[in-house]
């Protein structure tokens, strides 16, 4: 056969043709112009040897149907940028994780990054990535672009980004020392009984859970008190189920439960815990009591506690929110915590598909509310004020036995 003639006929065609369809036509043409048809039609139409001899394969397999009309075969094409850089997500993650905003217990979330800056600190990272596809990742876990919406209440301290920052900057210096950083808060009351709960659950047809048709607040009513503490660095969570009350009494000795049950084991040469907690609640760091607490708590620990306030207003950004108690959340909904037994269950079976894994306990004993440390205890805490806000940013010391 003529192969100027093929040439003619390739050319003609080509350029209305899809990457399917010219690897075809190729294949047709060399296998019609017999031994060193290949090399020909590669040399007129620009296509390698071995892509043209893969087309000849599909001719002879009688492959020219594939699913959906795609112009590739299923598994065929350039390898996903995900599996071939199997750090880029770990990258990005950390990336979006001291600049995303949202409601930590919702499924969308946005940054305030552009897709170019973050693309550009995953290439000085040594990442192949460009800003079209950062967008599609994003997309991927859950993030969108979000205009501006009227939910703030009152004035944001002008110091607010800063902090956020130094928190930042804290965490990674405790996570890279190996030593522990909890997140820590308490969780919304509930009731205890047969109560509606929040969200629905898989049942047969016309048969949902009865529960009482009132639950008004009643102080005979038994309430649980779930006080949460997250360890950011294992991914772990332990949860302290009050019964009385939420005093700083009973966050501490919230604390102190996780080192018992979790953070011995995980921290055989512990030199000191990071705290992150909120500003206000039994943690907040306006009170004596918690801090004079601490103070019992490292004195039995033997290392310093350093603590880390968020600033006010701002408590939805602590970890344990949207890491810990967004997940206990998800797993009880439409679930009715008729006694503090289905509480404790509900929270020790809470995992994720990332590895998280929860303790739970229940704690009967009794914390009395209104206490008032004394003048001496007071002048007993061994406290060092940060020189960038003090007042949220400490460390509790140890007296040396």
């Amino acid at each position: 056969m003529d192969i100027e003639a093929v040439a003619k006929r390739i050319h003609n065609i080509w350029p209305i043709l899809d990457e399917r369809q010219r690897r075809l036509l190729a294949a047709s043409e060399a296998q019609s112009l017999g031994h060193g048809g290949v090399t020909a039609v590669s040399e007129i139409c620009g296509l390698s040897r071995v892509t043209i001899s893969k087309g000849i394969k599909e001719l002879d397999e009688e492959l020219l149907v594939f699913e959906g009309n795609k112009i590739r075969r299923p598994g065929s094409g350039r390898p996903s940028l995900v599996d071939s850089d199997p750090t880029l997500m770990t990258d990005l993650e950390a990336i979006l994780d001291s600049t995303t905003r949202g409601d930590p217990e919702s499924i969308v979330r946005w940054t305030c990054l552009s897709t170019r800056k973050i693309a550009d600190a995953l290439v000085s990272l040594g990442h192949k990535i460009s800003y079209r596809k950062v967008d599609i990742l994003l997309k991927d876990l859950g993030y969108s672009l979000q205009s501006n919406r009227k939910v703030e209440e009152g004035k944001q301290h002008e110091d607010r980004n800063e902090q956020f920052m130094f928190i930042n900057d804290q965490v990674k210096k405790a996570l890279k020392a190996n030593q522990p950083v909890i997140s820590v808060d308490t969780k919304k009351k509930e009731l205890v009984g047969n109560y509606k709960n929040q969200g629905t659950t898989w049942r047969p047809k016309g048969d949902p859970v009865k529960v009482n048709v009132y639950d008004f607040i009643d102080l005979s009513v038994p309430k649980a008190i779930p006080y949460g503490i997250y360890d950011i660095g294992c991914d772990t969570g332990f949860v302290n189920v009050g019964t009385d009350h939420d005093t700083s009494s009973f966050a501490v000795a919230s604390i102190r439960g996780w080192w018992k049950n979790i953070g011995r084991k995980s921290y055989p040469s512990l030199k000191y815990i990071l705290i992150t907690a909120d500003g206000g609640g039994s943690n907040g760091y306006r009170l004596n009591l918690w801090k004079y607490e601490l103070q019992k708590l490292a004195n039995e620990l033997r290392v310093p506690i350093r603590v880390c306030h968020f600033p006010p207003g701002t408590s939805k950004w602590n970890k344990v929110e949207h890491r810990l108690f967004s997940f206990i959340s998800t797993n009880w909904k439409g679930q009715p915590l008729r006694d503090y037994e289905t509480v404790v269950n509900l929270i020790s079976h809470t995992y994720t598909a990332k590895g998280l894994k929860v303790i739970c306990k229940l704690d009967r004993r009794k914390y009395k509310v209104g206490l008032k440390i004394t003048k001496e205890q007071k002048e007993s805490i061994n406290i060092e004020k940060n020189k960038f806000h003090g007042e949220w940013n400490y460390t509790i010391h140890n007296w040396k036995m």
